[in-house]
């Protein structure tokens, strides 16, 4: 599970955020309590603000980081390592990336600074019995191994600028630096623009009960998923949704269908992999096009023991206002422009203490202005009429 995640000199991002999914409010159900860590950790998280605010680099930055892992080797030189912070400042060069994870029930830390997009320093930690002890470190070309990590000792000669060690570990046999590996790389990255509905994103969730049952939700009258169906014309995915009703069937190319259906159709292989293995779903717009009860219905599955039994976690992204009203407290965070241009991230657990009570009605306080990260919008019939040539 997701314990927190930080980042600095990433797109809109220049100073260090750090988000997290650590409960606050740890006595409610939806909060899942891990023995290993002391902490209880939420299933569920929602990152709210005005467009262009930031909420892209901050759930980009966690894609970003997966991506470095599972491709950085063998690219080795051909990688990109970072997408630094867009507008000037002072010429500085250099960001980090840290995550932490469980896995199995033991908190991992794991650390990358990089200047120029090559890797200065990278270590992973792991906590057993809760105190920290090193895996592994490196500092440039310089590589400290723990003991029992001898397989892992040949990165010493496969190491680049930019190289991670983390991705090196994948190819290198079985470890438990290949274990957060495969933990990190578990994550299921999803946005609006994806072509999810491919073939290839169906062959593995096309058949399980649970892609069905999360297409009834977007069309009661969906019967079954059809996957590398022969092509009936251009541009066909190979994937088609079977219709029935009146005691007759009916074939739909997906591709055919409309924007939110295809969307939807889109995002669920994601959530199904999720919830059968405990994973991550990073989802960006994530109801962009889709039926505000439809997302609501699937925070709720995240968030319940019996349809989510292995603690797989929602971090998402939206603009949609309802949905803060669902969510905890310690759920809610929200992104919000300097005049510099700089990506602020807060929780809204931690704004004005304890004045923010549970039983709050976020959205409406949201909308009122009180915690910020609104759109400015007001004057903007005037601002237009004053250039409008009419």
């Amino acid at each position: 599970m997701l314990i927190r995640f930080e980042v600095s000199n990433f797109r809109s991002i220049r100073d260090r955020v750090e988000f997290s999914m650590v409960a606050v409010d740890r006595e409610r159900a939806a909060a899942r309590a891990v023995s290993g860590l002391g902490e209880s950790l939420l299933t569920v998280a929602g990152i709210f603000g005005p467009n262009a605010s930031g909420k892209s680099s901050v759930l980009g930055a966690m894609a970003h980081l997966r991506r470095a892992v599972a491709e950085s080797f063998p690219a080795r030189e051909e990688a990109s390592l970072m997408q630094p912070f867009t507008l000037p400042r002072d010429g500085a060069r250099v960001g980090e990336f840290v995550v932490e994870m469980t896995v199995a029930g033991v908190r991992f830390e794991y650390r990358v600074t990089l200047e120029s997009g090559q890797v200065q320093y990278e270590g992973l930690f792991h906590y057993p019995e809760r105190k920290r002890r090193r895996l592994f470190e490196r500092r440039g070309s310089e590589l400290t191994l723990a003991r029992g990590l001898g397989t892992l000792a040949v990165a010493r000669d496969l190491l680049a600028p930019q190289v991670l060690v983390l991705s090196i570990a994948r190819q290198v046999g079985p470890s438990l630096v290949g274990d957060f590996a495969e933990e990190l790389l578990s994550i299921q990255v999803w946005n609006a623009s994806d072509d999810g509905y491919a073939a290839e994103c169906w062959r593995e969730a096309g058949g399980a009960a649970i892609a069905l049952a999360l297409m009834k939700l977007v069309d009661p009258d969906v019967d079954e998923i059809l996957v590398d169906q022969p092509a009936a014309a251009e541009g066909s995915s190979g994937v088609a949704i079977v219709r029935r009703g009146s005691g007759r069937s009916m074939v739909c190319e997906v591709v055919d269908e409309s924007g939110g259906v295809r969307r939807w159709f889109s995002v669920v292989p994601s959530v199904v992999a999720a919830l059968t293995s405990g994973a991550v779903v990073v989802a960006d717009d994530l109801d962009a096009g889709i039926h505000p009860l439809v997302v609501a219905e699937l925070v709720r599955v995240f968030g319940d023991r019996v349809a989510n039994p292995k603690g797989a976690q929602l971090v998402f992204a939206s603009a949609r206002t309802g949905l803060l009203n669902q969510l905890n407290r310690d759920e809610v965070w929200f992104t919000e422009k300097s005049e510099e241009g700089v990506t602020r991230l807060g929780s809204l657990a931690e704004f004005a203490g304890e004045r923010v009570r549970k039983s709050e009605n976020v959205e409406r306080s949201y909308l009122a202005g009180r915690f910020g990260a609104l759109p400015e919008v007001g004057g903007m019939a005037r601002e237009l009429g004053s250039v409008v040539d009419v």
